[in-house]
């Protein structure tokens, strides 16, 4: 699974739960939040002021 701006955090998630440490190091503590379960990780990073292309580079890294 390749991780994009478009990818919903929970799906990330599911599949990917040591990604969490990454969102939680930007300031997205809501991670068990109803929103991030249908939330994208650019809408996520426009309402927590985060760059969504430096998250999206650094969560592919740590899955690669």
């Amino acid at each position: 699974m390749e991780i994009t701006k478009n990818s919903i955090i929970g799906d990330v998630l599911d599949r990917h739960p040591e990604t969490a440490q990454l969102f939680l190091s930007i300031g997205m503590h809501c991670l068990g939040c109803p929103a991030s379960r249908g939330e994208t990780i650019e809408e996520a990073c426009m309402v927590h002021g985060a760059d969504a292309d430096a998250l999206v580079e650094a969560l592919n890294g740590a899955i690669a």
